[in-house]
């Protein structure tokens, strides 16, 4: 178990990514606490890995307020007396964001995605560093994705959104490495198994011209085995980027496109 004894926050774990990673952290020995606007959803996540064995706790917390993930994590530390990693998987309904041209869409709606990122990733990151810094040691991580670095259609302010995640993640890398600190982001690329990726296709599938089945042969032709990453996939690398056997990533993205993209 190479996450064994690791003490691990989770923000977005009611969500197919957040819940994947914590259902990896934990089957590999890392106690975890998972967060959510929406206690239902994490509940039930973490009753699942209860039930498997691992340990888990779910709380109700709205990872863009500040003082509510602050409390939060000052209730993790009473309890766990540190915090290891800090895993933001917090995403944003896809109808709110994307399916309307640029020469269309008004600022606000552009906005939207790049204030509610940066501020969730920035919020979660530096609370948590904080609790790192005085045990000079931690992972902070969150995921990106593909519009970062390409240019798509119909995707609103996410990409602009996406890359300010990866510019901030160099950023914190640089000042918290010295402290024992790695920041890492994980780009996985198009996983149909998320709700969220069908919700992206029905809301553009009018403009694409495209049954589900032929967006995800779409999906699958950017990688270069011409297949889609899984979940399982995602997970199993965030449990290695979390992990000690890592120790040399920081402040990098982690490329998950399988070769869609070339870094």
């Amino acid at each position: 178990m190479i996450l064994k004894d690791k003490v691990a926050v989770i923000y977005g774990a009611g969500g197919a990514i957040g819940s994947a990673v914590a259902r990896a952290f934990a089957s590999e020995g890392a106690s975890v606490f998972l967060t959510g606007r929406k206690l239902a959803n994490t509940a039930a996540v973490a009753k699942d890995i209860v039930a498997g064995g691992g340990k888990a706790e779910a709380a109700e917390i709205d990872a863009l307020d500040e003082q509510s993930i602050d409390k939060h994590l000052q209730l993790v530390t009473n309890k766990a007396d540190r915090v290891d990693i800090s895993f933001n998987a917090v995403g944003i309904p896809p109808e709110k964001v994307v399916g309307v041209p640029l020469v269309e869409l008004d600022v606000e709606q552009f906005s939207l995605p790049i204030a509610a990122y940066t501020r969730t990733y920035f919020l979660t990151a530096r609370l948590a560093a904080r609790r790192m810094v005085p045990n000079k040691s931690g992972v902070i991580m969150t995921v990106t994705a593909l519009p970062a670095r390409v240019g798509t259609t119909l995707n609103g302010g996410y990409g602009s959104a996406q890359a300010a995640k990866d510019a901030l993640t160099r950023d914190l890398s640089a000042e918290l490495a010295p402290q024992g600190i790695r920041v890492i982001n994980l780009r996985p690329h198009g996983m149909p198994e998320t709700s969220t990726m069908k919700k992206v296709f029905e809301i553009k599938a009018k403009a694409l011209g495209m049954t589900w089945e032929q967006f995800q042969g779409f999906l699958a032709n950017w990688s270069h085995p011409r297949r889609i990453m899984t979940l399982a996939e995602m997970a199993n690398m965030a449990v290695f980027m979390a992990s000690d056997k890592a120790s040399a990533m920081t402040g990098t993205t982690v490329n998950l496109t399988m070769g869609g993209v070339t870094d």
